[in-house]
Order: C-alpha cells, then structure tokens, then sequence
C-alpha cells in the first residue's frame, strides 16, 4: 500500500561564483560551474585544511589563462623547455553523459 505526503527536502537553489559572487545558474535552471578543490595533510603549513571553491564558467576560464601566464612566467628563461599545453587540465571534450559532481 502506497501512503502519499509531502515531504520538505532541502537542494541547492543557486550556487555562487567565488570570484564575482555571480549565479552560476544558466537558462535551463541547472547550475554550471567548475570547482577547485584543496586538502591539506600532514607536514603542509596547512595541515588540517580544506577547501571548495565554485566558479562560474568565465571566472574558471579566467583563472586557466592566469595559471597560464604564470606558468609562461616561471619557464620564460628555462632551459628544461617545459610547453605549456594549451588545454591545462582538460581531461575530455564533448563528454555529455559523464559523471557530474555538481
């Protein structure tokens, strides 16, 4: 036997953008954004630490191309020739069935 209810449960109704403080929301109503993610262990100056933050889709992207640059920075006068691949961190394109962690 089936007892109907209404049942009040708690969701994320909007995440917001570490950087701008702006919605991550697009136009469907689903969120979009990246996250970047740090644990800190033993014997790191911050032991015990963790964190989270979320970025909207411009913000992340600003924050590749600044990592970019910084890297371009740190090898300019290296003699190890280090490239700098212009797809830092991308793991897979035009994967719209993976996982998703937001």
């Amino acid at each position: 036997m089936k007892i109907i209810g209404k049942a009040e449960i708690e969701t994320v109704v909007d995440v917001l953008c570490a950087p701008c403080a702006g919605s991550t929301r697009i136009k469907t109503g689903a969120n979009e954004y990246g996250v970047v993610h740090a644990r800190w262990g033993y014997g790191s100056a911050h032991d015990g630490e963790r964190y989270e933050l979320h970025l909207c889709e411009d913000c992340f992207f600003r924050l590749i191309a600044y990592i970019k640059q910084e890297r371009r920075c740190h090898t300019l006068f290296s003699e190890d020739g280090l490239d700098i691949d212009e797809n830092l961190g991308l793991i897979t394109k035009d994967d719209y069935f993976g996982d998703s962690d937001h």
